[in-house]
């Protein structure tokens, strides 16, 4: 989506400052013993009572109103009856609509007794994330956003999945440009426009380079090869002064 009016600008404003509330709430709430299902019903009820829909039901009629991918699994993780242990990593990705506008936002966290190397991780998914949203701004490649989130990798000792992309978003979920790599790309060329809506979210790993299915389900991804895993994410608007950042919690 490219938009065209301060309204429209509002409108994705308000549904991602919706989605950062419900992403703080679950985070908040996520405790050792409660199952994933319970850590979703508490996103489904934070986005329905602010008059939002959870976009992976809508969109593509996924198994719950959030993924939560816990340990092995880094994304798209289906509610259900596991249990979050003590000492889990667990990534909630959190995306909806509202008024036919769209947003898209995700955290990883780690529950306690958090190990120092998963406490660095989370905190440098976070500075990967960032590295990459100071490369937005209307004009500028979108090469730039993947160089800079793998110089930060290179230079930290981290690896990079590099099949799972960022994308456009707004009237959507998933919607042009697609496949906007967060590690470096040489075949990229293009380059952002002004009012370009999309995600940027990077997956820094202790030593996965790719993801993909094992078991039953067809949404669940892990980490290949196996290995510690974080996800952060927001959805940003490109403009002459840089990066809007729209899934601030405010």
């Amino acid at each position: 989506m490219t938009i065209s009016n301060d309204d429209e600008l509002q409108a994705l404003k308000d549904i991602g400052a919706i989605v950062a509330r419900a992403l703080a709430a679950m985070g908040k709430a996520l405790e050792p013993g409660m199952t994933t299902a319970e850590l979703d019903a508490i996103g489904r009820d934070f986005l329905e009572r602010h008059g939002a829909r959870p976009a992976p039901e809508l969109a593509y009629d996924f198994p719950g109103a959030t993924c939560i991918s816990v340990n092995e699994e880094i994304a798209h993780g289906i509610p259900g009856e596991r249990r979050i242990l003590a000492g889990d990593l667990v990534n909630i990705d959190v995306s909806a609509e509202k008024d036919g506008f769209f947003a898209d936002t995700g955290a990883s966290f780690a529950v306690p007794p958090i190990k120092p190397r998963v406490e660095r991780l989370c905190r440098d998914g976070k500075r990967a994330l960032w590295a990459g949203i100071g490369q937005v701004g209307a004009g500028r490649p979108f090469a730039g956003v993947g160089q800079a989130v793998g110089r930060f990798a290179e230079k930290n000792g981290y690896t990079l999945v590099r099949n799972l992309a960022s994308h456009g978003v707004g009237r959507s979920l998933h919607e042009e440009p697609a496949e906007i790599a967060t590690w470096p790309d040489h075949r990229e060329r293009r380059t952002m426009t002004n009012g370009l809506v999309f995600t940027v979210e990077p997956f820094l790993s202790l030593g996965a380079d790719w993801s993909d299915h094992r078991q039953h389900d067809r949404w669940t991804l892990y980490s290949e090869p196996q290995a510690p895993t974080v996800q952060y994410e927001h959805t940003v608007v490109a403009t002459p002064r840089g990066a809007i950042v729209l899934t601030l919690p405010g």
